[in-house]
């Protein structure tokens, strides 16, 4: 038995997305590899960075959810005219300006029986302009019993700049010490759907502890990573004369401005491969040009029409590289030979106007077959691959953090947005009116 995945991670620049254009190209990475015939997957995943500006995101709530609804909407406009298919929002989450989005097939949602969720910031005092959300779902395997497989989604969004490289290192850290799952929920059936897409009330069958359950590596969890990771591919900035070196469009694979002979500079390859970084993940073959940092006259360009210009236009001042990116722990420990995650097709979507990055996406085929939790007490599967234990002080740090968050979002809100402005405006008017009326009182 098998379950198809679709992955999707895009920085948003603080923009509401196009609905109808990224509905468009939603799936082209499908439709340029050879999985055309890759079925409507049972869950859609979306990881988000700079969802919406600095005061919607940390403020949260009613002010991030027209940034979230237009992904849905963009979801469903995709997937009906891909496949004729319906899918349910599971879930919708957010540490800070970082995004993440669950969409099950409708038809198959009730086999989502439990979600958890996590949180870490490690942007400005951990706060979330940089940082990481989670989710970790139980899917029913059998409809007859109460046998799930755990399924981790997370999405982040690292440290920037080329020199970032040892606080990337340090932001994965923060992932495995404080990204914790906690307080496990069932799945309410949702107003939207029908009686047929009541989820079940299934409970974990594990016979692991609750606190290995918690981490990133839990020892009967698949888990994907994806996000603007922000490795890049020097450790310095360019120089104004290396824009000579950048990739070029259409030159054949052995010269040396194929974008390949960069990929080979790649710090996220070469950290994983010393052990530095994002210990235990591994990642499909990359066979697609740079995802970032695009011009704005190539944004503008793509205002025209995705294909309107033939040559890739870098901006000068950053190296292009594969900042956006989809990892993955190969098997969980039940799975065994047979569990492996197979790729289908992992590759990026064009430049869309609204951003500097293009969007990755990843298809890929896990097994369900013999899913039964390790009976391994121990854990040791979970300790061996987790670099770092889990920071006792991980929710106390995420509560000061949020909090710290909201007034930032107070004063941004105030400082940085119309509505806001108007507001504080208002507001002194307000008190200046109340303060003459006094005054004219005193008078009296």
């Amino acid at each position: 038995m098998d379950l198809n995945l679709y992955i999707l991670t895009a920085n948003c620049a603080r923009e509401l997305i196009d609905v109808d254009l990224f509905a468009e190209h939603f799936f082209d990475p499908l439709h340029a590899s050879s999985a055309q015939s890759f079925p409507a997957p049972e869950l859609i995943v979306l990881s988000l960075q700079e969802i919406a500006p600095i005061a919607y995101s940390f403020l949260g709530g009613s002010y991030l959810a027209p940034y979230f609804e237009a992904f849905v909407r963009a979801v469903k406009k995709a997937t009906v005219e891909q496949w004729n298919e319906s899918y349910v929002n599971l879930v919708k989450d957010h540490t800070g300006m970082t995004g993440l989005m669950v969409f099950a097939r409708a038809d198959i949602s009730y086999k989502i029986s439990w979600i958890d969720m996590a949180h870490v910031g490690f942007g400005v005092q951990e706060m979330g302009n940089k940082g990481a959300v989670g989710a970790r779902l139980g899917y029913t395997v059998d409809d007859d019993s109460d046998k799930t497989v755990d399924l981790t989604f997370v999405a982040a969004h690292l440290a920037p700049f080329e020199s970032g490289l040892e606080q990337r290192n340090l932001d994965w850290k923060s992932i495995v010490e404080r990204l914790v799952f906690s307080h496990p929920k069932d799945i309410e059936k949702d107003s939207n759907t029908d009686e047929s897409t009541a989820l079940l009330n299934h409970r974990r069958s594990s016979s692991h502890s609750e606190d290995s359950r918690r981490d990133l590596f839990a020892p009967d969890s698949y888990v994907f990573l994806a996000g603007d990771l922000n490795y890049r591919t020097s450790n310095v900035s360019p120089l104004k004369t290396d824009i000579v070196r950048f990739p070029r469009r259409d030159v054949n694979r052995d010269d040396p401005l194929h974008y390949s002979h960069l990929l080979k500079e790649d710090q996220l390859m070469r950290e994983m491969r010393d052990g530095r970084s994002f210990h235990g993940l591994t990642e499909a073959p990359i066979d697609f040009p740079p995802t970032y940092k695009y011009s704005d006259a190539a944004r503008q360009a793509a205002k025209l029409g995705i294909d309107a210009d033939p040559e890739w236009k870098w901006s000068s001042h950053r190296w292009p590289s594969w900042c956006d990116r989809i990892l993955f722990l190969d098997s969980p420990s039940w799975a065994g030979e047979g569990g492996h995650v197979r790729p289908q097709a992992y590759n990026a979507l064009p430049l869309l106007p609204q951003s500097d990055h293009r969007p990755v996406a990843l298809a890929a085929t896990i097994s369900l077959s013999h899913a039964e939790p390790s009976t391994d007490h121990t854990d040791t599967r979970s300790k061996a691959l987790a670099p770092f234990s889990i920071d006792p002080s991980w929710k106390s740090r995420r509560d000061a953090a949020r909090q710290k968050e909201l007034v930032v979002g107070v004063f941004a809100y105030l400082g940085l947005t119309w509505e806001g402005n108007g507001l504080l405006l208002a507001s002194t008017l307000g008190l200046l009116g109340a303060w003459i009326v006094l005054r004219s009182l005193w008078e009296v």
